[in-house]
């Protein structure tokens, strides 16, 4: 290779062996996911600490618990068009920068008032952090591993998730609730300092915003010496160019079918997830469960991430919209046979576990989805739409339930309608493979684009 050869970068980082500079950029946006499940959790473990030395009322904790869902759908929305401008690095770092001073200041909060605030601008740093680690991570990876690597990344929510849990539970009867915000704000300014240093910027965004050559043959040397002889670089999308940016790719007649239907699959997908984790353990307390035997039943539904890994090689290999459309399909099913266990507590351990691994499977499933879908021009934006949309369902799921238990709907009735929300997901996929045919699986080796 000599210095007047073009390189096609997708095509480069697809021919070299995944190196240990792409398993650091991995590592690195693996922690970003990771501290979002811990924060998400974290709020719950700290309430009845709250309730107790603040002396409030149940309902005056909604806000609270509510406000970092409000921020996470800001967070994601604004972050997606700033990244397809400014770059994922500079989005990646000032997010990271904004939810760790704003977990930290939570920490020294003296009213619910100032509690709520902060933790609404803990979302919205959260909310900005989790797409554009997405769209890094998406860019580095060769094609064929794409959805594999991007699951992978996506369990770190679960994991974060049950690690906030289990440190909470450990952490507050021994040095008090605010510690667990302490840890929350210190961990991501640790992390800061080490993206500063290490995290490149994408360098298919640089390619397509025509940065200097000399920034994109620093990037990939990095992943191979070979690049250190280009002389230029090229990259081939074979998805529909719009020639826009951002919310101009997402909204353009090539995506606008398709962009619905990431949006309403999310969107749903969160109202069972979200339906079920905040009400569960009190609907099967109602149902006659003891309050420890609700609770630990109700702890499986989340643990089921880890089949997010195994659905993504089945999308690198088959068709990915009807893989996962089949996974909604299947979670419907077994929501609705929560319902029709009750009597039993064998079968309701059973199948909530089966609900939980085939529900967070689809759901983590997504964002590769989403990455794959938009060229390099939308991606940002795309996937922090699909995201930020995604997230009022969460507030939708717990809506939903507390109307249905209102109308005194039966526990067989509640998840019956909850399961309602998998099929409309399964259709909405179907429906974006029918009007875009051509993207088949998420990482076909034989396209140079992103999946395309």
């Amino acid at each position: 290779m000599n210095r007047s050869t073009a390189v096609n970068v997708q095509a480069f980082i697809n021919e070299h062996p995944f190196s240990p500079f792409q398993w650091l950029v991995f590592s690195m946006c693996f922690i970003i996911v990771l501290l979002d499940g811990f924060d998400t959790a974290a709020i719950g473990f700290i309430a009845p600490s709250l309730i107790a030395e603040w002396g409030i009322t149940r309902p005056a904790l909604a806000p609270v618990l509510s406000a970092a869902l409000f921020g996470l759908a800001c967070g994601a929305l604004g972050s997606g068009p700033l990244s397809d401008r400014l770059g994922r690095r500079s989005l990646l770092l000032g997010s990271v920068l904004l939810f760790g001073v704003a977990c930290l200041g939570s920490a020294f909060s003296t009213s619910i008032e100032q509690l709520t605030t902060l933790r609404f601008i803990t979302g919205v740093g959260l909310g900005a952090a989790m797409p554009n680690a997405v769209t890094m991570m998406g860019e580095y990876c060769p094609d064929r591993r794409r959805a594999t690597v991007i699951n992978l990344m996506f369990c770190g929510f679960p994991l974060g998730a049950a690690f906030g849990g289990f440190l909470a539970a450990w952490m507050i009867p021994h040095f008090g609730w605010r510690s667990v915000l302490l840890l929350g704000g210190i961990t991501p300014l640790l992390l800061l300092i080490v993206l500063a240093i290490k995290m490149p910027e994408s360098v298919r965004y640089m390619v397509a915003n025509n940065k200097p050559v000399e920034r994109i043959r620093a990037a990939l040397a990095r992943i191979s010496s070979e690049a250190a002889q280009a002389g230029s670089f090229t990259m081939t999308e074979t998805a529909p160019q719009t020639g826009g940016k951002g919310a101009a790719v997402v909204l353009s007649r090539s995506y606008i079918i398709g962009s619905v239907m990431l949006w309403i699959t999310y969107f749903m997908g969160l109202v069972i997830f979200y339906a079920s984790i905040n009400w569960m353990p009190i609907l099967l307390k109602d149902a006659g469960l003891t309050p420890q035997r609700a609770t630990l039943i109700s702890a499986l539904f989340p643990l089921g991430g880890v089949g997010a890994v195994l659905c993504g090689v089945l999308m690198d290999r088959f068709n990915a919209n009807r893989i996962i459309a089949a996974c909604y399909a299947l979670t419907a099913v077994s929501v609705y046979f929560i319902g029709q266990a009750v009597g039993n507590v064998g079968a309701l351990v059973f199948i909530v576990f089966v609900a939980g691994v085939l529900m967070n499977t689809a759901q983590s499933s997504m964002p590769a989805l989403a990455a794959a879908f938009y060229p390099t021009e939308g991606r940002g934006t795309g996937v922090a739409w699909m995201l930020g949309i995604g997230r009022f369902g969460g507030i939708a799921g717990s809506f939903l339930v507390a109307e249905l238990t209102r109308r005194h709907f039966s526990f067989a009735g509640i998840f019956a309608m909850i399961a309602v929300a998998g099929l409309i997901s399964c259709v909405a996929l179907l429906i974006k493979q029918a009007a875009r045919p051509h993207v088949a699986n998420v990482g076909a080796p034989k396209a140079e684009s992103f999946g395309h």
